[in-house]
């Protein structure tokens, strides 16, 4: 069907579309999605994290930077990405969106939904390990 348009004719085909899934739905500021890429990132290596009673993943070992970066299994991080996971403002923020439960600065969890957020952007700051 060809219906005219505000700017000439053009065809509308709306019988296929499916809704795109949004972008960040939590609405998370750019510190808050590394923090949480890198939480998911920890919550991988064994030994740095553990199931909670609650069925949440308790994160219990953080990287130690060395220089401007730290390792997080065969990733390396800048240290400046990492800002967020000493700052009790992106703790509190994280947990009343629901993707963690923390008891700042001691205890920290993924919820299954913060495990399974995609941030979109782990592929921009876990770089491949290029120097061991």
């Amino acid at each position: 069907m060809v219906r005219p348009g505000l700017y000439g004719p053009g065809r509308f085909l709306f019988q296929n579309a499916m809704p795109q899934p949004k972008p960040n739905p939590a609405k998370l500021n750019p510190l808050q999605l590394r923090t949480l890429t890198l939480l998911q990132a920890i919550a991988q290596i064994p030994g740095a994290s553990g199931p909670t009673p609650e069925g949440d993943t308790a994160i219990t070992q953080f990287p130690h930077a060395h220089g401007d970066h730290f390792h997080l299994g065969d990733a390396v991080v800048r240290a400046s990405h990492a800002t967020g996971l000493e700052n009790q403002n992106v703790w509190n923020a994280l947990a009343r969106k629901g993707l963690i439960r923390c008891e700042w600065p001691h205890k920290i969890a993924l919820t299954s939904e913060g495990l399974a957020y995609d941030t979109g952007i782990a592929d921009q700051i876990l770089n491949a390990d290029s120097h061991h």
